[in-house]
C-alpha cells in the first residue's frame, strides 16, 4: 500500500501546523506504508504534542468573548480521530459567552479560577476540577481575577465539526 498527499496537501498542512508537525505527519505516513495501515487509522499511532509549539487561536471575535485556545487533538492537525481536544486561555476576567452545541464536552482545569454556568447553575473551575457540559446545555465561562486555563475534550474528529450556536447577549444565566 503507498500513501501519496500531492502538494497541494503538503503545502496546506504547513500553512496550519508547525515544522514538527509537518515532520509529524510524515514520519505517520511513512509507518503507515510500512505496517500497511491507514495513517489517520483510529488508535494506529501515538503521538504527543508540545502546546508551547502550537499557535493561540481565536480572542479576536466579540461573538465568542475573550477566550483563546491551543488546539492539541484535531484529526486535521494529528494523526488522530473521534476526539477532539485543546487548551482554553482565559486572561483575568476573561470571557466565553453563552452558547450550545451538539456534542457533550468536558472542562478540566489546570491554572487559575472561574465560573462555568450550566443552564443557569453555576460550576467553580480550578486546577484539578473537571467539568461535564451536556449536550445541547447553554454554558458559558467567566474566568477569576488571575485568569484561567482548562483542557476541553469534545467525541468529535474535528474542532470544525462542533456547530457553536451563541446564545442572545448577556442571556447567561
Amino acid at each position: 500500500m503507498t500513501i501519496e498527499f500531492d502538494d497541494d496537501v503538503m503545502a496546506g498542512l504547513s500553512t496550519v501546523m508547525p515544522d514538527d508537525m509537518t515532520a509529524l505527519v510524515e514520519e505517520v505516513t511513512e509507518a503507515a506504508e510500512a505496517t500497511e495501515q491507514s495513517p489517520l487509522a483510529p488508535s494506529s499511532f501515538p503521538f504527543s504534542v508540545d502546546t508551547a509549539t502550537l499557535p493561540l487561536e481565536g480572542g479576536t471575535d466579540p461573538a465568542f468573548g475573550t477566550v483563546m485556545w491551543r488546539t492539541l487533538v484535531c484529526a486535521d492537525r494529528t494523526p488522530s480521530s473521534d476526539m477532539v481536544m485543546g487548551l482554553a486561555e482565559f486572561g483575568p476576567g476573561g470571557t466565553l459567552l453563552p452558547h450550545r452545541h451538539a456534542p457533550a464536552e468536558v472542562y478540566y482545569g489546570v491554572e487559575g479560577s472561574g465560573t462555568i454556568t450550566i443552564d443557569g447553575e453555576a460550576h467553580h473551575i480550578a486546577p484539578g476540577i473537571a467539568v461535564f457540559v451536556p449536550s445541547e446545555a447553554e454554558h458559558g465561562t467567566v474566568a477569576g481575577p488571575e485568569g484561567l486555563k482548562f483542557v476541553y475534550v469534545f467525541p468529535n474528529a474535528r474542532f470544525a465539526e462542533v456547530d457553536y450556536r451563541f446564545s442572545a447577549a448577556g442571556a447567561q444565566g
